[in-house]
């Protein structure tokens, strides 16, 4: 996971005082204004009568459908996906607010600001689209996308351009705007500081962009055959683009993989271009990497459940296919690998229209389907040893998988694909025990992931993302949790101050929360906390369980620390009476939630 951030204190007051709320929904929700308040229809459920409502200058919204409210950051994380973090950020960058962090990482960063850089890639793009369309020197590059089936709409959709090949044309250019030496450099437009040079030179430029549609970088390719360099060279490593961690097309397809909770994966950027224009608007693309578990787990905190990789059919795509299914399969996510017919899904979609695509993506085979057919091909499975490598291959790829139902179910299918005795393929006991397991390679607040931990912000998440809505949630916590129940400190201290905000009259948005929070560690650890998703289908359901087994833990745990007083022979006959009687009251006092009436 990359370093998690913790905000000053100041920097948040700043960005809490410009947000404008109505600003930051408009692009997503159309209000009506009436007198003092902003109406429209609730964008969190199905109404034909507006009840969803701002009032002028207030900083949060309420359905009276619903119940939804919140604040900015919670929109942005209910209805865009995103997590605190990036809504944050996002915020700031709107707003022109510089945001100021503790972690030394982004300290040490001197250069320009992120929303100064934004806006340089923003006019080399404006640059690029109109270099293309508009000069001589783009009509060559106009006939060779032409020829690959990419029109002017196409081209004006994903705002695709050409760089320059004569030198200092682009510098010119964007000296005339203002934009300085520098910035150029820090966006990896330039390169080599006392004699800067064009980083792209001669390419077809397709924008990549984050999440809100800034472009943070570019995909140049090649096409004369004497341009120098690779057929595809990306934007260079910067404070924006990081490209292990960006998923190409997300910026079009992350609301509907959100709602669909599938996501198509593709290996080229024109071919995810493609999918989306044709109307499969939950297509991602690595950004010339292979696929990594920095982007699986974006399109899991996006709720993805299958995903569909529509790789190439060659030797390549295949092991991209195999590679990328393991990664997905590793975290319970079903894979399916779609059969590409020897074309690629640009070329299909061309050739044999969006129809034919949906129907590849019906009979799509499951990863283990694919792995076996893939693993066995030219191998003659009639021979013992042969199967036997085949199917050890496969067994120790499953055996890696970190969801233990999932491994047991994938061994057992894989017993029926290839026509083994399951007795064979089963889980001894040593491998079980050795896989059931919490992960301990993450941290928050520097305490090591555990069970107590998982228990508690899994509690603490509920409350502070759902809790402004739902004051059943409130109630019940109210009824049923104290202090002592929590073994963390931080979560304590936290669902403390969440206890004390209601008593004052108001449970208060995670903004305001985050610059209430004196305490570094406890503003780290919100952030952090924040980052996971929850499934808001079982909310109650989920919210009731965990609060179950608080409960249940801290009386096992009341009752074990009785006992070990009563064996520690260091009693008195009266003591051991005391401790008895008070073991049977706690023994016969099993823990039970008490509901709201």
């Amino acid at each position: 996971m990359e370093f998690m951030r913790s905000f000053t204190k100041e920097s948040l007051e700043l960005l809490r005082s410009r947000i404008d709320l109505v600003e930051v929904m408009t692009p997503h929700v159309h209000f009506t204004k009436s007198g003092i308040y902003y109406k429209s229809l609730c964008p969190f459920h199905e109404e034909k009568t507006p009840s969803f409502v701002i009032q002028r200058g207030d900083s949060h919204y309420h359905c009276f459908g619903c119940g939804a409210h919140g604040d900015a950051i919670s929109f942005l994380m209910n209805f865009q996906k995103l997590s605190f973090q990036d809504a944050v950020e996002h915020l700031a960058d709107k707003f022109g607010v510089h945001l100021e962090f503790f972690n030394e990482n982004e300290k040490n960063y001197k250069g320009p600001s992120k929303s100064l850089l934004k806006a340089a890639l923003e006019e080399a793009k404006r640059f690029f689209l109109f270099f293309l369309i508009n000069t001589k020197e783009g009509e060559e590059a106009l006939e060779y996308l032409y020829k690959r089936g990419i029109d002017l709409d196409f081209i004006k959709t994903f705002e695709i351009g050409l760089s320059p090949k004569r030198p200092f044309v682009f510098q010119k250019y964007m000296h005339e705007k203002k934009i300085s030496k520098e910035i150029l450099i820090q966006t990896g437009l330039l390169k080599n500081y006392e004699s800067p040079k064009d980083f792209f030179q001669n390419r077809i430029m397709i924008p990549i962009k984050d999440a809100f549609g800034s472009v943070i970088g570019f995909t140049a390719r090649k096409y004369q055959e004497d341009t120098f360099g690779g057929k595809y060279i990306n934007t260079p490593e910067t404070v924006l683009f990081k490209k292990s961690k960006i998923l190409f097309g997300l910026d079009y397809s992350r609301k509907n993989i959100a709602k669909q909770k599938k996501a198509i994966i593709v290996e080229g950027q024109i071919d995810c271009l493609r999918l989306i224009k044709e109307g499969f608007s939950i297509t991602v693309a690595s950004q010339g990497t292979a696929f990594t578990e920095d982007h699986v787990k974006e399109l899991i905190n996006l709720g993805v459940k299958e995903v569909f990789l529509a790789m190439d059919s060659d030797s390549a795509g295949i092991q991209a296919a195999i590679k990328t299914g393991d990664l997905f399969q590793k975290e319970a996510i079903e894979s399916y690998v779609v059969d590409m017919q020897g074309l690629d899904p640009d070329a299909i979609l061309i050739e044999k229209g969006p129809n034919f695509f949906e129907e590849l993506l019906k009979n799509a085979k499951d990863y283990l389907t694919f792995l076996v057919e893939a693993l066995s091909k030219n191998v003659n499975m009639s021979s013992p040893s042969q199967k036997n490598a085949v199917v050890q291959t496969i067994i120790n790829k499953i055996k890696k998988w970190d969801h233990p139902l999932m491994v047991h179910e994938s061994l057992r299918k894989l017993a029926r694909l290839t026509s083994s005795p399951e007795s064979i393929l089963s889980l001894d006991k040593d491998f079980e025990s050795k896989n059931v397991y919490i992960k301990k390679h993450s941290k928050i607040s520097d305490i090591d992931v555990n069970f107590d931990l998982i228990l508690e912000t899994d509690l603490l998440r509920i409350l502070f993302l759902h809790g402004a809505s739902n004051a059943r949630l409130i109630q019940i916590a109210k009824d049923n949790i104290q202090e002592k129940h929590f073994k963390i400190t931080v979560c304590r201290n936290l669902f403390k101050k969440y206890l004390q905000s209601i008593e004052e009259g108001k449970v208060k948005d995670l903004l305001s929360f985050a610059i209430d929070l004196e305490n570094v560690e406890e503003r780290l650890f919100l952030s952090e906390m924040l980052q996971k998703k929850i499934n808001q289908d079982k909310l109650e359901e989920t919210f009731l369980k965990t609060t179950m087994e608080i409960l249940q833990r801290y009386w096992m745990e009341k009752r074990e620390e009785i006992k070990l007083k009563i064996h520690s022979s260091k009693c008195s006959d009266d003591e051991l009476l005391e401790l008895a009687k008070e073991f049977d009251e706690i023994k016969n006092n099993r823990p039970e939630i008490i509901l709201p009436k």
